[in-house]
C-alpha cells in the first residue's frame, strides 16, 4: 500500500486480501482475474493465511492464477504447498541478477516448482535505453530520483554497463533494448521480461525483440559483461529494502 504521504506498508492479512480483490474486480469491471499478485510479502502475516484467501478465491472463479513478487525462496515453498503458484514476479536485469544468486536461490526453486519469472524493469528501469544521461533528465516526482542507482554519485558509474552493451548491440544490428529483451528471453521459457512503455515507437521496438536470435556465443558475452560490471547502489532506498526476497511470518 502506498499512503497519501508517501509512506509504503504491505498487507496480506485475510481481511486487506479479499477486500483488494474485490476492489480489482470492480476497476477493472471483470468477473475473473487471470493472474492475481500478492505483490509484497507481508513480514507480519504467514504466507499461508494469504494464501488461503487466494485459493478460496480461485475457487469462486474471481482468479484464475495466483502469483508472488519479491518473494523468498522458502515464502514460495511454503505458498506453493496451499496452492500452486503461476508466476514470480521478481526485478531481473543487467542490473539486477539476484536471483540466480545461491544464497537467495528464487530462480533454482522457480525451475524446480515449474514457477515462471516474470522480469519487471528487464531495461534497468529506463538506463538500459540510453536516454537518459543523467538523473537531472527525469522529473521532480519521478520515483527513480529515490533509486540509489539513479543517484548523482552512483548513475554514471552504472553507465559503463549500459556502454559495453551498447557496443554489442551495434554489432548485432539491433538496439540495445532489444538486444537486453531478446537475452533475457534466452534464459529459458519460463522468462517473460515485462518492459513498460507510454510511446507506440517503444512498444513496437520491444515486439520486434522477440525476432532476434541470439547465439550461444552472444548469450555468453552479454552474461560475461553482465557479470563483471560493479553495479553502484542498490535496487531500492533503505526503508523499501525489507521487502524485497522476503520471508513471511512463521505459521
Amino acid at each position: 500500500m502506498i499512503h497519501p504521504d508517501g509512506r509504503f506498508s504491505v498487507r496480506g492479512d485475510a481481511e486487506y486480501v479479499r477486500e483488494a480483490s474485490t476492489k480489482s474486480l470492480k476497476r477493472l469491471g471483470l468477473d475473473l482475474i487471470d493472474l492475481y499478485y500478492a505483490h509484497r510479502i507481508d513480514r507480519t502475516v504467514p504466507i499461508e493465511e494469504t494464501m488461503g484467501v487466494l485459493k478460496e478465491l480461485v475457487q469462486a472463479g474471481k482468479i484464475k492464477y495466483i502469483g508472488l513478487s519479491e518473494c523468498s525462496s522458502d515464502t514460495l515453498r511454503r505458498a506453493y504447498a496451499v496452492h500452486p503458484i503461476a508466476a514470480v514476479q521478481i526485478e531481473y536485469s543487467p542490473f539486477s541478477l539476484d536471483i540466480e544468486h545461491e544464497d537467495i536461490g528464487l530462480l533454482k526453486t522457480c525451475r524446480e516448482l515449474g514457477v515462471a519469472i516474470v522480469c519487471y524493469s528487464p531495461l534497468g528501469r529506463g538506463m538500459i535505453g540510453g536516454q537518459i544521461k543523467s538523473p537531472d533528465d527525469l522529473e521532480d516526482n519521478d520515483f527513480r530520483k529515490r533509486l540509489p542507482r539513479f543517484s548523482k554519485e552512483n548513475f554514471p558509474k552504472n553507465l559503463h554497463l549500459v556502454d559495453g552493451l551498447m557496443s554489442i548491440a551495434k554489432k548485432k544490428g539491433c538496439t540495445v533494448t532489444q538486444l537486453i529483451l531478446a537475452w533475457i528471453l534466452a534464459q529459458g521459457n519460463d522468462f517473460i521480461p515485462i518492459p513498460g512503455t507510454t510511446k507506440i515507437k517503444n512498444l513496437e521496438e520491444n515486439i520486434d525483440a522477440t525476432h532476434i536470435q541470439l547465439t550461444d556465443e552472444e548469450i555468453n558475452v552479454i552474461r560475461k559483461v553482465c557479470e563483471k560490471a560493479d553495479v553502484a547502489g542498490e535496487r531500492y532506498p533503505k526503508e523499501l529494502s525489507a521487502s524485497l526476497f522476503a520471508n513471511s511470518a512463521p505459521k
